[in-house]
């Protein structure tokens, strides 16, 4: 099976193109979402799209449509909210053409479904999860990166707390962690999938908390600042600065390392009813971090290829990579993890 490149600019896709090695040279096209993705589906009859052109906030199901029209799989890296909870409404049309139409295959809520699924049997009741991601300062970034850490920034969502969903705001609730074989980082809310989904996917749970934050204290702390005008209406939304601050961002590359560290923290209750924590801790070093929200699309493409997955319909990317199907493919990288 051959694959072809599609990148924002042509050179690069072809200078990319040249420097794989693999058992089929890659072809480069110039696909445009908006405007010749129908033509070019017919043209390159693809089996498997993996759509990766975010930010997915905002963005509808153009892309996945088509594929379903065109009778192709779909997987894409999405970690927008609503638009890997509301795939359903794909579900049935999908199925009609037997094409999996699979969102969300990133960390969350792939990799965080996979631990919890993981763990969950040695709990008798699992009433709280509590998860962040730290990335490194110099870590490959982009432009659709930015954009979508900030269309949040400063704004109201719901996340479960006490039993009951309540408003935080992203960006904010300050929070510093130790993190594992790394150093003491700052954490802050974040919308992301997993906050729709798992109060139905484990219906025991009474509070879901995930954070994420940037290496450098200085730069939170001013995202921080930054989210609070947003919060006050001072600042209507910080996406119309992502030009520039991602452009400010790379001044401080000399000042970070490219270290990023994950962590989730499962606690309840376990069979005989006494107080059960798990810690499951990952770091990623020399750059490797981008690797972990990677994985899922390629082991997926992966599992379709060789007839591996007989799922049809569009759904989220739960139940179909197990934890040590992730970690073994992590495994290459420069990685390591521990559960305590």
């Amino acid at each position: 099976m051959g694959f072809t490149l599609r990148l924002r600019n042509i050179d690069k896709a072809q200078s990319l193109a040249d420097e794989l090695e693999g058992r089929n040279r890659p072809e480069v096209a110039r696909v445009d979402i908006e405007h010749n993705l129908s033509s070019a589906l017919r043209e390159i009859k693809p089996n498997i799209v993996i759509h990766t052109s975010g930010p997915y906030q905002g963005q509808g199901y153009g892309v996945a449509k088509k594929c379903i029209k065109q009778g192709c799989h779909y997987i894409d890296l999405a970690d927008a909210r609503e638009f890997v909870a509301n795939i359903d409404q794909l579900d049935v049309r999908a199925k009609k053409r037997g094409v999996l139409i699979c969102t969300g295959a990133s960390s969350v809520p792939c990799l965080t479904a996979a631990i919890i699924d993981r763990y969950i049997g040695e709990f008798k009741v699992l009433d709280k999860i509590e998860y962040g991601i730290s990335t490194a300062q110099r870590t490959n970034r982009g432009l659709a990166t930015m954009t979508a850490v900030l269309s949040y920034a400063g704004k109201p969502f719901t996340t479960l707390i006490d039993g009951k969903m309540q408003n935080v705001h992203g960006w904010l609730g300050l929070r510093w962690r130790n993190f594992w074989s790394l150093n003491l980082r700052p954490l802050g809310n974040c919308d992301i999938p997993d906050l729709e989904l798992f109060p139905a996917r484990y219906p025991s749970l009474k509070t879901i908390r995930f954070q994420a934050g940037l290496e450098l204290k200085a730069l939170h702390l001013v995202l921080v600042m930054l989210s609070w005008l947003v919060k006050i209406r001072v600042l209507k939304s910080l996406q119309p600065l992502a030009p520039f601050l991602l452009k400010m961002s790379f001044l401080f590359d000399p000042f970070g390392k490219d270290n990023s560290g994950f962590y989730m923290r499962l606690s309840g209750k376990d069979k005989v009813g006494e107080d059960k924590v798990v810690n499951f801790d990952l770091i990623a070093r020399n750059g490797d971090g981008l690797f972990i929200p990677s994985m899922p699309s390629i082991l997926l493409a992966k599992k379709l290829a060789n007839n591996e997955i007989s799922d049809t319909g569009a759904k989220p990317c739960v139940d179909i990579i197990t934890l040590d199907e992730y970690l073994a493919g992590l495994s290459e990288f420069n990685m390591k993890w521990q559960v305590r």
